[in-house]
């Protein structure tokens, strides 16, 4: 059916198919949202309103309908008039939905304005309010937001599905420095911290533009102790960039991501198109932050964990700036084609490796990321569909349930594939350019992707090129499970091979009395942060190493206690498999690393470490995983909480775990 209605060049009838929203944004759709908010943080609510220009496509539709979770609505506003409105049942997923009448005999094309006045409550999930303590500067509170993928309905009414986007602008009244993922209006960034008003004091009211349209998972705020210094500007471009972050943090923060972050999206551009957010900024998080990176638009949002003192994590941020075209530009119509945003960003963070790098550190991110990809292939060999690129998720179905590498991974080693069977990447990069030019601003799904795809390579080369893509096996790629990939491609192991050895070495030694080996602290002086996080990896797949072997290593290559997360938690991992020949006090240093007990005083907030690592130790000792869980739950983001939690660390929980 054609309604008239344009979601930025998607299909509209992949409205209808949209499993995680209640709205009816297929009858009337979002075009631009005015945010006025209030930030308090003695009460952790932000409250004010939020206010809808919607654009009719059906005739006739009586309600606009929003989705909500745990919001405290008090009134709504219709052109002008205060109208009546009704809050439906609250699914646990989904939360509720706000239906509110409109005007009779509307016809297509009409334009409304819809004002919604509200309050966040102590019940949002995309927001975690954090006391002094539990931050860097131990000073001033701290808040920041989460909204991927289903949680802006909890910061704030809104028709939360990625099949429409919509701009927005905001004006955000609070006693600390306020940033969104928008271009910043008044006050200057570089001008005096806080408008030079008393910081923690006196009241500031932040205005920011988004002129760009973007799906709702990628509005996001924070404020706290905030600093900003700019990056150096390549010759030539309009754009800007820099940093923020609280005080103590930003020489280490300055120092870690300066020298390669305008240089990366520099690069991206000359592949794929201009930057087109106008301003690329990096906020470095307090440690609760679930993830590595977030893209939100204009600002991404990076864990602390990323500084590691040799820019060896980096890679984060060329991750997140990706998504500038792939996720933030070309976008997924839904949570079943998820792998085209994160296998996209994946594939190209690794291509432009290869450009800057060459070609063996683009193969040596393969392997290190097929690794986590066939951990969580195996983690879900009980649950297969998550096994798959492409999930056919039920109306209601989390999609946080399916969150892991396979998306990433999966994709990007499908676009591998891809590139070598159409002839190179000489041949796919030109294809990938006008991917994205056809593309940007739209949402779409893999069958769009697909028939882009083909329609390209039948101009662009013929039959030659469409027998080539015919030899795939599509079907295999997406909708495959197991823990094989359909396809391995060969792999440049140049940078692996020195791990593989000296993890092969202490394979071989296992029989042998530990203090009669030959392993000496100099035998990682040659590898960097990548190669040790392989040579850790590696042993992991090879049979357990005895208890006397894992304390000798941890303790040779001061693997145990490094600052690195990145390898202390491959350590943990590998010390940690078999809960047999764990002792008690590994099991313990590692419970004290997640929760910051370790003399840090810094939680591992990142869901990539604290969910895992929750995991091994709660397989040799639940009772300890769980106290320090229940003591420690409230310093995690609420995100990350539950993710911990459905491996069965509720006190009132005797689930396995799973």
């Amino acid at each position: 059916m054609d309604s008239g209605i344009s979601f930025k060049g998607s299909d509209p009838k992949i409205a209808s198919k949209d499993p995680t929203t209640q709205s009816n944004y297929f009858d009337v759709y979002t075009t631009h949202i005015s945010l006025d908010w209030h930030v308090d943080f003695d009460h952790k609510i932000i409250s004010g309103s939020a206010t809808h220009k919607l654009t009719v496509a059906s005739p006739g539709v009586k309600d606009a309908i929003f989705d909500t979770l745990d919001l405290d609505v008090k009134e709504v506003v219709l052109s002008g008039q205060t109208v009546k409105y009704s809050l439906g049942k609250k699914h646990e997923v989904m939360g509720s939905a706000l239906t509110i009448p409109l005007p009779p005999s509307l016809v297509a094309n009409s334009k409304l304005e819809l004002t919604v006045s509200y309050a966040t409550t102590s019940g949002c999930t995309a927001l975690q309010w954090l006391t002094k303590e539990q931050t860097q500067g131990k000073t001033f509170p701290y808040l920041f937001s989460q909204c991927q993928p289903i949680y802006a309905r909890s910061l704030l009414p809104i028709q939360e599905t990625l099949t429409s986007t919509q701009t927005y602008s905001a004006q955000v009244t609070s006693v600390l420095p306020a940033l969104l993922s928008a271009i910043r209006v008044s006050p200057p960034s570089d001008g005096p911290p806080h408008d030079g008003k008393v910081i923690g004091k006196e009241l500031v009211t932040y205005k920011y533009n988004q002129p760009v349209a973007i799906a709702s998972y990628l509005i996001a705020i924070a404020a706290g102790d905030l600093r900003y210094r700019a990056f150096a500007k390549p010759p030539g471009k309009t754009w800007s960039s820099g940093i923020w972050t609280e005080p103590s943090l930003m020489d280490a923060a300055f120092w870690e991501f300066s020298e390669d972050t305008t240089r990366f999206l520099a690069a991206e551009e000359n592949l794929v198109g201009d930057y087109r957010f106008g301003t690329y900024d990096l906020l470095v998080l307090p440690p609760s932050f679930p993830y590595g990176g977030m893209e939100n638009a204009c600002l991404s949002f990076l864990n602390p964990t990323l500084l590691a003192g040799d820019r060896s994590l980096v890679d984060v941020v060329v991750h997140e700036l990706t998504h500038s075209w792939f996720g933030n530009g070309v976008t997924h119509a839904h949570a079943s084609h998820f792998w085209l945003n994160e296998g996209w960003t994946t594939y190209m963070e690794r291509v432009l490796q290869q450009i800057l790098h060459g070609p063996a550190q683009r193969s040596f991110s393969y392997v290190i990321g097929n690794k986590a990809l066939r951990d969580d292939l195996e983690r879900y060999v009980e649950r297969p569909k998550y096994q798959r690129l492409l999930i056919d998720f039920e109306p209601g179905e989390d999609p946080d349930e399916a969150y892991s590498s396979v998306p990433y991974q999966k994709g990007a080693n499908l676009l591998l594939h891809l590139e070598r069977t159409i002839g190179g990447l000489d041949v796919f990069l030109p294809y990938i350019r006008d991917y994205v030019e056809t593309f940007s601003g739209k949402s779409i799904t893999t069958q769009q992707w697909k028939d882009h795809l083909f329609a390209y390579f039948q101009s662009h080369g013929g039959e030659e090129k469409i027998k080539a893509l015919d030899s795939i096996d599509w079907d295999a790629w997406f909708h495959g499970e197991g823990v094989e990939l359909p396809v391995q491609e060969d792999l440049d192991l140049t940078l692996a091979r020195q791990a593989y050895a000296l993890a092969d070495r202490w394979d071989a030694a296992r029989a042998i009395d530990v203090s009669k080996t030959s392993f000496i602290a100099t035998d990682l002086d040659d590898f960097n942060s990548n190669q040790r996080i392989v040579f850790l990896e590696r042993l992991q797949g090879l049979p357990p190493l005895p208890e006397s072997h894992i304390a000798h290593l941890g303790n040779i290559y001061k693997v145990a206690d490094t600052s690195n997360a990145e390898i202390r938690f491959r350590f943990y991992q590998l010390a940690l498999r078999d809960p047999s020949l764990v002792p008690q006090h590994v099991a313990e240093e590692a419970a004290r690393w997640v929760v910051g007990d370790d003399g840090s005083g810094v939680i591992k907030g990142r869901a990539k470490f604290c969910r895992p690592v929750f995991r091994s130790i709660a397989r040799v000792d639940r009772d300890l995983a769980v106290r320090y869980f229940e003591k420690h739950k409230a310093e995690f983001h609420p995100i990350a909480r539950k993710l911990i939690e459905k491996v069965g660390l509720q006190l009132s929980a005797m689930s396995p775990i799973s």
